[in-house]
């Protein structure tokens, strides 16, 4: 459930912006679809393998969310004027205020087999439940998803938690509340959620249809362009020494045809391509180069891709990964030099 008045917010933002995802570049499918779902107040998932941009993409929208005013030292970003929080409600007016951005209320929650209902939703304290009684809300320590509260409530790799999860979340989404135990906590639940899958993952829960179905699914790829993935590189890249635009140009261009390549079933993320970016100018650095050339990023090439890739069964037992990347990058390096001398530009 959002809050109508960040719903008014993000339609006056999304009318008067261009693009409201600048720290996203390209994405422009996926963009659209997540600023026409977050308009009506839709819950979305969004879908796509690793090293594009999901978390920065969720980021971004808390970024756009309006300053909201709230406790001073609350954790759960209560409102001065309704606040959900055991310990703001224990107060009564006795409330210091302040002024939240939005991406101080951004909650990330880790998916993953530990993930416990009590650390999403919150427990009940033994030594509260003493000294107030078990079914006081004095007794109740909130978890992640109300710490959420007025902000966004990230999830990243939702299908690698346990699916009683699923249920816990389904009742909080639904009706605003939570179970803990057998004890009914009303408290709300005014947040955003914005969760993420990876597709290639297999080591995951399978979310059912009746968790499925109260989320909107936004799918996210690698970079469209050539262009578009340097230009994350060396915006997201450390950067020490001077990198040759042609040479850059082929190193990424190189792992995406990796991507492309029939043999390849788990295929390497941007964070490779940043990976080359980097450890190819180290490589010039320890040489004594001022710039980076051929052999620094070809000496990065295995440590960088082979364990970033999975072979199709077809290929793995027939070579390691290692192999597959040195011997692809082999051929690469002579159809590009076959290339250059053809339009007169050897070195």
């Amino acid at each position: 459930m959002i809050e109508q008045k960040i719903l008014e917010h993000l339609k006056k933002t999304f009318a008067k912006e261009k693009d409201a995802f600048p720290d996203i570049l390209g994405q422009e499918h996926a963009k659209f679809q997540l600023k026409s779902a977050l308009l009506m107040g839709r819950h979305v998932i969004i879908v796509g393998p690793p090293g594009i941009g999901k978390t920065t993409l969720a980021k971004n929208v808390a970024k756009l969310l309006p300053d909201a005013e709230v406790v001073e030292e609350c954790s759960y970003h209560c409102s001065p004027a309704a606040p959900v929080c055991p310990e703001c409600k224990s107060k009564g007016s006795k409330l210091k205020k302040r002024t939240s951005k939005g991406i101080e209320r951004f909650i990330r929650v880790q998916g993953s087999p530990d993930l416990s209902a009590e650390d999403l939703l919150g427990d009940i304290d033994p030594i509260k439940a003493l000294k107030f009684g078990p079914t006081s809300i004095e007794s109740f320590t909130p978890g992640k998803v109300f710490k959420a509260n007025q902000g966004i409530l990230f999830f990243d790799e939702l299908n690698r938690a346990p699916e009683k999860l699923q249920n816990a979340l389904l009742q909080v989404l639904e009706e605003g509340k939570a179970t803990i135990g057998s004890y009914d906590v009303d408290l709300p639940a005014n947040f955003i959620f914005i969760g993420t899958m990876n597709p290639q993952d297999a080591s995951t829960e399978k979310l059912s249809e009746v968790f499925l179905d109260r989320f909107d699914i936004i799918y996210m790829d690698y970079p469209e362009k050539l262009d578009i993935e340097k230009q994350i590189v060396q915006l997201k890249g450390k950067t020490i020494l001077e990198f040759p635009e042609r040479l850059l140009a082929n190193s990424i261009y190189f792992v995406r045809l990796l991507r492309e390549n029939a043999k390849v079933e788990k295929k390497p993320s941007v964070r490779a391509s940043i990976g080359i970016y980097e450890r190819a100018q180290s490589n010039a650095f320890l040489k004594g180069r001022k710039a980076v050339a051929f052999d620094d990023v070809k000496d990065a090439i295995i440590s960088v891709l082979s364990h970033r890739i999975e072979l199709k069964p077809s290929a793995r037992y027939l070579q390691s990964p290692e192999d597959f990347v040195r011997e692809e990058f082999k051929r690469f390096s002579e159809n590009i030099s076959e290339l250059k001398q053809k339009q007169g530009d050897a070195p």
